[in-house]
Parts: structure tokens; C-alpha cells; sequence
């Protein structure tokens, strides 16, 4: 059952970055290019999530909307920690 809700954990903002970026128009307003995206889905789910969330059209990303793009930042970086910390720790 832990494997179960550490992979739903794990796909669960690639999902919604990709639904974002199929169902909507504001990834790919907010990053340009194929292959920007597709890092951002594989490598940094919430930070590209919180980006395109973020990005506003005629000021981009400012006050508030660094903030989240900075917390994205965090969670990624949490989320290759703490498999790190649990193989380390098995």
C-alpha cells in the first residue's frame, strides 16, 4: 500500500501539468517550446505546474507568483530527497 501512495505521490503533478498542457492554453502561453515542456513534465512536475499557474500575459511572473514558482522549486527537489533518504535508509 506505501508503494501504491508514493507513485500517485510522484505522477500526481505530471498528470496535472499534462492535463493543464492538453486541456488548456496557458502552458503553452506561459513556456515556449516542445522540449521545455516536456523537461518540465519529466524532470520538474510542480515547478513547471506552478509556472504556468503563475504566468501572467503582460507581466509574466511577479510578487506572489515567484513565490510559488520557488515552493514548485522546493517539493521537486523534496521529492528526489526523500526517495534518495528512503533507499539510504531500507
Amino acid at each position: 500500500m506505501c508503494c501504491i501512495v508514493a507513485l500517485m505521490g510522484l505522477v500526481g503533478p505530471r498528470v496535472a501539468f499534462l492535463f493543464a498542457w492538453i486541456f488548456t492554453d496557458e502552458v503553452s502561453r506561459s513556456i515556449d517550446g516542445f522540449w521545455l515542456k516536456a523537461l518540465g513534465l519529466i524532470f520538474l512536475p510542480w515547478t513547471a505546474l506552478f509556472w504556468a499557474i503563475a504566468w501572467a500575459p503582460v507581466q509574466e511572473v511577479t510578487g506572489f507568483g515567484w513565490f510559488l514558482v520557488f515552493f514548485g522549486v522546493a517539493l521537486d527537489v523534496a521529492s528526489y530527497g526523500s526517495g534518495a533518504y528512503n533507499r539510504k535508509s531500507s
